[in-house]
């Protein structure tokens, strides 16, 4: 499992990091004489803005958002972005979500100070509005039901 933080920043996105750690760790895998595939999550802060109330809390966290540098316990890293946004434009940056391809789920990261009820609605939107898309289930080569939700 990778999280939505990396410690390391060598100026290449996030996602892509990560997509190349996912790919060093199958390959190792493989090396050390495994002779299954493991599966690989990822996580992601994804709210889709179905309603007033998820613009107004989420619609500034997705404008213009994108990875950033800083430094965690002395370590420069990268930490990904948050994807905020109407379905059908989620669906579009997911698409070009590197690590995303790479993994066989993906796991939401969602504000538990919001609420049971608030952060079941964000888990139905995603479920009923991106994850079913078949364009983007395509692009993973999973049928439209391939994403598994964990949490």
């Amino acid at each position: 499992m990778s999280s939505t933080l990396l410690t390391e920043a060598t100026g290449e996105g996030f996602s892509h990091l990560q997509a190349e750690q996912i790919r060093r760790y199958r390959e190792t895998w493989k090396e050390v004489g495994h002779d299954w595939t493991p599966r690989v999550s990822v996580s992601r802060s994804i709210f889709p803005i179905v309603s007033d109330v998820d613009r107004r809390f989420f619609a500034l966290r997705g404008e213009d958002s994108h990875d950033q540098i800083g430094v965690i316990d002395g370590l420069q890293s990268t930490f990904g972005r948050t994807y905020a946004a109407e379905p059908d434009v989620l669906i579009e940056q997911l698409a070009q979500d590197e690590a995303l391809h790479a993994a066989d789920t993906v796991m939401l990261t969602i504000p538990s100070q919001l609420g049971v009820d608030f952060n079941l609605h964000i888990l139905q939107a995603f479920a009923e509005d991106v994850a079913p898309c078949p364009g983007l289930a395509a692009q993973h080569g999973r049928s439209s039901d391939g994403y598994a939700l964990e949490g």
